[in-house]
């Protein structure tokens, strides 16, 4: 993925979004930043990040698409609110922060989801990495955003990536070395209002896994 003078919408500025914009600056994009809270703090959102940019908040307006090329959106962030609906119909790609990583990192992914027990395991699987490899990174909902490591990847590293159905549903090339579905029980159906659709976007950790 080819970033260098691409203006990219950042959608949700936690802290995904704010390595998102870090990111995308070290690669040679431009990031235009937006979050839907009215008492945004934009002054330290700004003091967090590598260059200056452009930070919205508040209501959506559609004007801050204008020359956007991507859309990246932070996974606290849910699909079906107006504002997706105006980017797609403008035909502007979106993406998550777990598919920019990847995108934009080397090395083999262990990808561990489940609903519960994801940490423990990832942390136990890194850990176990730790002591075979010397380019290890242990990343994702674990607490370390995929996207602050990404550039520091090689084609030695090992990743091990705590990955939730949140992030899982922004995928689209995404495709680890490995996967594992730990378990699936009733959780998050608030964002994705049915067990079925829970199921199924928990499986998209192997949509792109082959042999």
């Amino acid at each position: 993925m080819i970033l260098a003078g691409k203006n990219v919408l950042v959608f949700g500025l936690g802290k995904s979004g704010i390595s998102t914009s870090n990111l995308i600056l070290a690669v040679g994009g431009n990031p235009v930043l937006y979050d839907g809270k009215k008492d945004l703090n934009k002054e330290e959102i700004q003091n967090n990040i590598i260059g200056k940019v452009n930070i919205f908040n508040g209501e959506f307006r559609e004007e801050y698409l204008q020359g956007i090329n991507l859309v990246v959106v932070s996974p606290g962030v849910p699909l079906d609110i107006e504002p997706f609906d105006i980017i797609r119909s403008k035909g502007i790609k979106i993406i998550g922060e777990v598919e920019l990583a990847y995108e934009m990192s080397k090395g083999e992914i262990i990808a561990i989801t489940g609903t519960n027990g994801k940490t423990t395991t990832t942390a136990l699987v890194g850990k176990i990495l730790q002591d075979h490899y010397n380019s290890v990174f242990i990343v994702g909902n674990i607490g370390v955003p995929f996207t602050e490591r990404a550039l520091l990847t090689d084609n030695d590293s090992k990743i091990a990536l705590e990955i939730s159905s949140f992030q899982l549903e922004t995928i689209t090339n995404f495709h680890p070395k490995v996967s594992a579905i730990l378990n699936i029980t009733p959780d998050h159906l608030n964002r994705h209002h049915t067990m079925e659709e829970y199921i199924r976007v928990k499986e998209l950790i192997t949509l792109n896994q082959d042999e």
